[in-house]
């Protein structure tokens, strides 16, 4: 393992041992006079059992990312994938949805490329150590799970 895999693995293993964003935040608004958009999804994985349920906020017109949070079970590499993302519109703090969208876009496509896209630091921060995943495509579906449930959740709200 060279030295840039050993830092990869070092960072998918510090997000699944310290998430960000874990804990699901509150559906309701803490300011009733606020009405933000909240929407949350439940992802699995049937083949080996990963599960993630995620909740966006948004801002009262819909165009805006405020929040991101998550619960979940399974391997490292699902649970430091919804890490990463937190911690991606986290740095962030308000990313427009438009943004958000190219960004999972990007991520779906480096991971179904079997290795051929990898994803860019500048871009992804900490997510791009996933890039080694796309070479896995049984791994594949763990990385995704929490970007899925993520789309799902931006498009219900």
């Amino acid at each position: 393992m060279n030295g840039l895999e050993s830092l990869y693995q070092e960072l998918i293993l510090d997000h699944s041992k310290r998430p960000h964003g874990k804990g699901l935040a509150p559906e309701a608004a803490a300011d009733a006079a606020h009405s933000q958009r909240v929407a949350t999804s439940f992802q699995r994985n049937p083949i080996c059992g990963d599960e993630i349920t995620l909740r966006v906020r948004l801002s009262d017109d819909g165009t805006i990312v405020e929040e991101v949070t998550w619960d979940g079970a399974g391997c490292s590499i699902s649970q430091a994938s919804a890490s990463m993302l937190a911690a991606l519109i986290e740095e962030e703090e308000r990313m427009p949805r438009a943004e958000a969208s190219v960004l999972v876009e990007g991520f779906r496509e480096a991971l179904r490329s079997r290795g051929e896209i990898a994803l860019d630091e500048e871009v992804f921060g900490d997510a791009a150590a996933l890039s080694g995943v796309s070479k896995f495509t049984a791994r594949v579906k763990c990385a995704m799970l929490a970007w899925v449930a993520f789309e799902d959740a931006v498009a219900r709200a």
